[in-house]
């Protein structure tokens, strides 16, 4: 909670303030707890991409119709306007980023006497460490078990708001977890707990498969983020304090 509520200030650094916070508790490397965070993702990564290819499987056309016009077409236009010849850009950033990691490897003896460097091959093997306690889990059907628990509890989460919007109390179970889904996607945009960005994929998505108006869908949106907000910053305060505070009286005292 204390993860979720440092994103609220800036984006992803929850994974880094969950992180310190745990190995000052644990007593574990933090760079090691990184890589545990890397799995995490990675883990919700796959889960998202299954749901999504189920949904495409039952309903292909309509999620591709979806993403079309609503995402791609959009977010093209724009970078277009911004950039012009975006792929020019891209690609000499993409050789350039492939050119700077070829030199960090073959040069990683000397760059390890600067310390800047040395403390950042450090971070990478423990990140490389943290990845490899998902070969080591002691208990890995429990881990399956709570992934999937875990989904499940998003699921009903989403699905449980469409009944306080009357225009959505009919929606289906199916068209639930097609929210899910682009929801998941408009948190993953690197923005503060996904302010404004789940707010634009979920309120057309709800429009997009309900075909009502943008207003419905925008306070589908709004209630469904708000509620979660709201609890992040209560618990996540009381969390915060339990975690630091405590920890910082303990050492006063």
């Amino acid at each position: 909670m204390t993860g979720y509520l440092a994103n609220l200030a800036l984006p992803r650094i929850g994974e880094i303030t969950r992180c310190v916070a745990l190995g000052k508790k644990e007593k574990i490397p933090s760079d090691q707890l990184f890589g545990t965070v890397v799995v995490e993702r990675t883990i919700d990564f796959f889960s998202i991409l299954l749901i999504l290819a189920v949904l495409i499987f039952t309903s292909g056309s309509r999620i591709n119709q979806f993403l079309k016009e609503i995402i791609f077409i959009p977010l093209q236009e724009k970078v277009f306007s911004l950039f012009g010849f975006t792929w020019i850009i891209w690609s000499a950033l993409l050789l350039a980023g492939f050119l700077l990691l070829f030199l960090m490897i073959r040069y990683r003896k000397n760059l390890r006497r600067i310390k800047f460097f040395s403390k950042m091959f450090d971070l990478a093997r423990g990140i490389i460490n943290g990845l490899k306690t998902i070969t080591s889990l002691k208990s890995k059907w429990e881990f399956i078990l709570h992934t999937v628990f875990i989904w499940i509890c998003y699921t009903l989460m989403t699905w449980l708001v469409v009944f306080a919007v009357e225009d959505a109390s009919h929606m289906a179970f199916g068209d639930e977890v097609f929210l899910l889904v682009i929801g998941g996607l408009g948190m993953s945009v690197p923005v503060q707990g996904g302010i404004g960005a789940f707010h634009y994929a979920v309120s057309r998505g709800f429009a997009f498969v309900q075909g009502v108006n943008l207003e419905a869908g925008s306070v589908y949106a709004i209630l469904s983020h708000e509620s979660q907000l709201i609890l992040i910053i209560l618990i996540g305060a009381v969390s915060f304090f339990i975690m630091f505070g405590h920890h910082h009286k303990e050492e006063i005292s």
